[in-house]
């Protein structure tokens, strides 16, 4: 019997994203990229490991996990408020000439900025007027999504990894994980804020099951510390 799926339970998911028009915009297959043109260069395709109930794929997405079970195939609609929400008017902004002269560009509809580490894309060109798009390019637009979990992870390391390497956005190789006994023992690459790993700390202990969670600083190698003035 298959199993079924639950809030915070830990699944490997493979899926495709369309326009209702069948345009594929997002994949984990490389060759579902292959066959609708998008770019493949420098490009990761793998299935994704994701926590239910973790936000860590699209809302409306996360939510139809639930429930479905392991090894099945399944199609979905969400509506805008569902996947990339609706477009905002407030978002459509003028961006200053100056700042298009500090990034070394000349502003035209089409082009991707980064303001302030807020994406968007210019509208719209009249004079000095320049307005810029911060919407999501699939703002306002229904979408449907084709997915299969391929399986459900039990395994506490990999849980943590995967819950780290997300939330983190670090490579989950990356993390360095010890389990005995129901405890974890966790080595990050880089040190992060007590706050922080309070809080993961907190959060590692409501879905994956272990019962104590340990942050251990990085220990710096010999030749790896900064030499002497």
């Amino acid at each position: 019997m298959s199993e079924t799926i639950e809030k915070h339970d830990f699944i490997e998911l493979n899926y495709t994203g369309r326009l209702t028009d069948g345009t594929v915009f997002d994949t984990t297959e490389k060759t579902v990229a292959e066959q609708n043109n998008l770019p493949t260069q420098g490009m990761i395709f793998a299935s994704q490991i994701i926590c239910i109930g973790e936000n860590q794929v699209l809302p409306g997405l996360d939510k139809e996990l639930v429930g479905k079970e392991v090894g099945q195939e399944y199609e979905i609609t969400l509506s805008a408020e569902q996947a990339f929400g609706k477009r905002d008017i407030k978002k459509m902004k003028i961006v200053p000439m100056s700042t298009f002269i500090e990034h070394k560009v000349q502003p035209q509809p089409g082009l991707q900025i980064d303001v302030d580490g807020e994406r968007g894309i210019v509208a719209r060109v009249s004079g000095g007027r320049i307005i810029v798009n911060f919407n999501h390019p699939l703002a306002g637009r229904e979408v449907m999504y084709s997915f299969k979990i391929v399986r459900k992870i039990t395994d506490a390391s990999e849980k943590v990894k995967s819950y780290l390497g997300n939330v983190l956005r670090i490579p989950r190789e990356k993390v360095e994980v010890k389990v005995a006994d129901n405890q974890v023992e966790i080595t990050l690459p880089v040190d992060f804020p007590a706050v922080l790993t309070d809080l993961l700390t907190k959060k590692l202990l409501e879905v994956t099951g272990v019962k104590e969670v340990l942050f251990k600083k990085k220990e710096v190698k010999a030749e790896e510390k900064p030499a002497g003035k």
